[in-house]
């Protein structure tokens, strides 16, 4: 089952998928006009009563629901303020901190644990938007697909085996990167978060979906060319590790963004280095949740 978040003409609206992804089905019509404000209150909010009842709405009829055909609607990110900055996980497929290695050349150290940081992003762009790129700060800008964690509820000091308890579901991300702005400071904040450099979408596929810990296949494309592929068993540190790990003293909140590595293929890691450029369309594609396709402007 894949939420989204819609604009029917002037309208914004919360949904589901039914099964062929042709239409969306309004969830307030499923659940007696029970409506939530945006997905971070549907996160925080929705009793498990109400997830079954909409999984089975997705699983059966719909025709006595409030439907929109997925033509006639625009699909936005799931989440578009997130409540927190997104926590990122920095090298966490081995071929991509070799290649980390390579290109950053002196100004990286290999890093003995699992290296997080975050990113800011006042609004997070979604399928079919434009990622307004600021080529006047940097021309080096480069794509990340990665898998997105959303987080369900609150839970501070998570031991592993309960991670799975705490997850609401999963997105596609692209951790857009200005890399000679990444590479020119200590942290790596500024170069990840200018702004429409977050992008997410075009669902949260709910976590009853995958068993866990998942292994999908994660891939990126720039103007069809195929970049970035791999799959999530080849993490480094699994979401169970991170999951515990970051929330070992911080609180994790429902809504909260956790993005989990990115493999190799970047543009940084090319040789010639392949850094996006006004024009292009870059495809980042989890197959059980589906593509995020942006264009550069």
């Amino acid at each position: 089952m894949k939420f989204v978040r819609f604009k029917n003409e002037n309208n914004e609206n919360l949904g589901i998928f039914n099964n062929d992804e042709s239409k969306i089905i309004e969830i307030s019509s499923v659940l007696n006009g029970r409506k939530f404000s945006s997905m971070i209150d549907l996160i925080e909010n929705i009793t498990e009563e109400e997830i079954e009842l909409l999984q089975k709405t997705f699983g059966g009829k719909i025709s006595e629901f409030v439907q929109y055909d997925v033509s006639r609607v625009k699909i936005c990110s799931p989440i578009k303020r997130p409540i927190h900055d997104i926590i990122c996980v920095g090298v966490n497929y081995k071929d991509h901190l070799e290649e980390t290695k390579e290109s950053f050349k002196d100004d990286f150290t290999e890093p003995a644990k699992t290296v997080y940081f975050s990113k800011r992003a006042s609004e997070i762009i979604g399928a079919e938007d434009a990622v307004k790129s600021r080529m006047d700060l940097d021309t080096h800008l480069d794509y990340e697909v990665e898998l997105a964690v959303i987080m369900g509820k609150r839970g501070t000091d998570i031991a592993r085996e309960d991670v799975e308890k705490y997850i609401f579901g999963y997105s596609i991300f692209n951790d857009i990167s200005a890399r000679v702005m990444q590479q020119s400071h200590l942290q790596w904040y500024r170069g990840k978060s200018l702004d429409t450099y977050s992008s997410m979408g075009p669902s949260i596929l709910h976590k009853t979906a995958l068993p866990f810990p998942i292994e999908v296949d994660v891939k990126s494309y720039v103007n069809n060319e195929l970049r970035q592929s791999s799959n999530t068993k080849l993490f480094l540190a699994d979401i169970p590790q991170i999951i515990s790990e970051i929330s070992t003293g911080i609180t994790l909140e429902p809504g909260d963004i956790i993005i989990t590595g990115t493999p190799s293929g970047v543009g940084m890691g090319m040789k010639p280095q392949g850094f996006m450029k006004k024009g292009d369309i870059v495809t980042c594609e989890i197959p059980e949740i589906g593509k995020l396709i942006n264009t550069i402007e």
